[in-house]
């Protein structure tokens, strides 16, 4: 156990370390400063603003929370690890976002010398989210394990199940960060694009664009402070999830201090840490390099991760659990292929050095209308391979680890495939957040009129950002899929042990109730249709949301292009904090009632259908989420690779009518891949979250 504060600590000093060696890389001219100001106290502003609402938020939640504590139907401590696992969820993207913004003017200026250290100040930069992601949240399950277990003395059940509810609070800042940030970065961008370069015919990130700062703005708030709120909920909820299960596939372990089952989810995070910052240091290219060479250099410490992970559980497994339980350690390495296998597909179906994105941006000749059809259906069929290696892994974790002979085995290890899938987080976010980095670098390069050459490094590290981005929310979906599975089955723990608490205290619903699972149901039938429709409607409102607030950005650049005299001869500035508060605004109205959904539709479901349709809504959300999240990010994303491909010189280059359907194609996905796809990840562990948390006021209360 003690791995999780070691590796706490590690990670920690591995972000501080990173923090100075960021700061000791020039931030460049005066100009290149004095943009990344404006970048920075955009971000900042939104921020600010945004957490203000968020603990509007939390104190109304605190609030119900201690209420359903003072009924009996909670623990006191629920209250609390709700709103530390929103605080570190929250901190993690903050951190990152004020990191990013510092980072952005000396990538640019480090691009000068060379492409090599233009890429090591970016994933040094990317490499403080993805560490203070892991960091925190070792910190946060630490604290509390100590804490209920050592201090409070705790039962190992009410332990875990405490656990779990910090988890809830993680999750609802993750979507709030998501949705929030999505919505500002895609309305700015989308604005950006369709005004600028389709209606304007300027270039991309030309300073005359009054939205150019709001986009530099919201990659760093959307990106980089959402994307870290967002693995941040992932990698704790596969870690609680995996401990809840823990105490029920092992039982004989409970009444002994450290549950082995409990504390081996913990000690692989410890262990992953470790071997991550021995994998960030073997990340380097040569000058000039080909877009494959930079992903061969990315993939050297992912996959030397991957392995040393590979390496270390085996003894944890053997000396924790014991020979006849060393199937865990199958379950372990399927999730960890599972991972290889959901990025590597990822990447096929969404770069430019795959005939698919080749293909798709061939479609442009004819237009927007085909390139359209194509990205929509390389999305639906980028799904088939992530979901049978997602079942794979299911299938293998689950009768490896014994599931055949008793099902709890089995299913902690699902949760444990999770775990292994997530215990290189530090190098796959850092490998995600850089490119944030760069994509400012190069606006900053082309707003501060840096040489050419400069802005080639940039766009080169900007479209391996693309990629790697689109791996990471492929990553982030499978494994959420996995943790989801762990968190239904942790649910079913859960409504288990309250009613047979509820029978030893003598109370009627606990007489009356009858878990019943079967397809036949009706209960469960109806929550499996309400959950399937759920990702759909979420999905609905988020883009809707994007669509808003970008037709306000159009409408206030199709201003300033009309009413400034001078602006597109370069003679007079734009009106660029006009777009940043608009863009706040807007995010800030639109974040809530999606959020909102996800948190009242488990809730009022249950209160209605009761646990069984509960149980049933969960599955629905989860196999029609799974294929939703995963359509729209890889459609997004080919889509926007496409766009890079003809800029780089193809089908006609910049300017010409493939580039111009290809940047229609990039605003439709634009709200799919940044917005929607990564939110709905979010929705499936949160819906699971809120049900474990409300499931003793479900199970009192419930109608049939």
């Amino acid at each position: 156990m003690l791995l999780t504060p070691i590796g706490a600590v590690l990670a920690i000093s591995f972000v501080v370390y990173n923090i100075l060696k960021v700061r000791g890389y020039s931030e460049g001219t005066n100009e290149v400063k004095a943009i990344s100001a404006k970048i920075r106290r955009g971000a900042n502003a939104f921020i600010k603003r945004q957490y203000t609402v968020v603990a509007w938020f939390f104190a109304v939640m605190l609030v119900v929370l201690c209420a359903m504590s003072f009924f009996g139907f909670l623990t006191w401590f629920v209250p609390f690890a709700f709103i530390t696992g929103g605080f570190f969820s929250g901190l993690s993207g903050f951190v990152g976002m004020k990191v990013a913004t510092m980072a952005n003017s000396r990538t640019a200026t480090a691009s000068q010398s060379s492409l090599n250290k233009g890429l090591r100040v970016a994933f040094s930069a990317g490499s403080v989210m993805g560490f203070t992601v892991v960091g925190l949240g070792l910190l946060d399950l630490a604290v509390w394990y100590y804490l209920l277990h050592y201090v409070f003395k705790l039962g190992i059940a009410d332990v875990t199940a405490a656990m779990l509810t910090f988890g809830m609070g993680a999750s609802c800042m993750a979507l709030f960060a998501r949705v929030g940030g999505g919505v500002f970065t895609k309305a700015a961008d989308v604005g950006a694009d369709l005004v600028g370069k389709v209606e304007a015919g300027i270039p991309e990130d030309d300073p005359r664009n009054p939205a150019v700062i709001a986009d530099n703005v919201g990659d760093n708030v959307g990106d980089v402070a959402g994307m870290g709120a967002d693995l941040y909920e992932s990698y704790v909820g596969s870690i609680v999830a995996s401990c809840a299960l823990g105490v029920a596939a092992f039982p004989q372990f409970n009444n002994t201090p450290g549950n082995p089952a409990v504390t081996i989810p913990m000690a692989m995070a410890g262990i992953g840490v470790i071997v991550t910052i021995i994998g960030s240091f073997l990340i380097r290219t040569k000058e000039n390099a080909t877009q494959k060479a930079l992903l061969a250099a990315l993939r050297r410490g992912t996959n030397f991760s991957s392995i040393a992970i590979a390496i270390a559980a085996f003894p944890l497994v053997w000396f924790m659990l014991g020979q006849e339980h060393i199937g865990i350690y199958g379950a372990i390495l399927s999730g960890l292929v599972a991972g290889v296998g959901i990025s590597f597909f990822t990447e096929y179906y969404t770069s430019d050095n795959y005939k698919p994105t080749r293909e798709l941006a061939d479609s442009t000749k004819t237009g927007s209308a085909t390139l359209i059809i194509g990205g929509l259906s390389l999305g639906m069929l980028s799904t088939a391979i992530p979901l049978l290696l997602v079942c794979a892994s299911i299938l293998v974790s689950f009768f490896v680890s014994g599931g055949a002979g008793d099902a709890a085995l089995g299913l902690y290890g699902i949760g444990i495939s999770a775990v292994g899938m997530l215990s290189t987080l530090g190098l796959t976010l850092a490998n995600d957040s850089y490119g944030p980095v760069a994509d400012n670098a190069g606006g900053i390069a082309e707003m501060a009129k840096l040489d050419p050459e400069v802005r080639r490094r940039t766009d080169a590290l900007d479209s391996l950002g693309n990629t790697t981005a689109a791996v990471g929310k492929g990553f982030a979906i499978g494994a959420g899929a996995l943790t989801a599975l762990a968190l239904i089955a942790a649910y079913v723990d859960r409504i288990e042990a309250l009613v047979a608490d509820g029978l030893e205290k003598g109370l009627e619903w606990a007489r009356n109730f009858d878990l019943n699972l079967s397809i036949t149901s009706p209960t469960v039938l109806v929550g499996i249709f309400i959950g399937s429709m759920l990702p759909f409607l979420f999905t609905a409102m988020t883009m809707k949301s994007v669509g808003r607030a970008a037709q306000a950005i159009v409408v206030e650049v199709r201003r300033q292009f009309r009413e400034i005299t001078g602006l597109m001869e370069g003679k007079a500035d734009a009106d660029y904090e006009a777009c940043v508060d608009l863009c706040t605004r807007s995010a800030l109205r639109e974040m809530i009632l999606p959020t909102l959904l996800a948190i009242a539709a488990p809730i009022v479901s249950g209160l209605i259908l009761g646990p069984n349709g509960v149980i049933g809504l969960l599955i629905g959300c989860t196999a029609s989420g799974f294929m939703m999240a995963i359509m729209t990010a890889n459609s997004g994303g080919a889509w926007d690779n496409a766009k890079k491909y003809i800029e780089a010189g193809n089908h006609g280059g910049k300017g010409s009518d493939s580039h111009k359907a290809a940047v229609v194609g990039d605003t439709v996905g634009d709200p799919l891949k940044d917005t929607c796809g990564p939110s709905i990840d979010i929705l499936l562990k949160l819906s699971s979250m809120v049900s474990i948390v409300f499931a003793g006021l479900v199970l009192a209360f419930h109608l049939f």
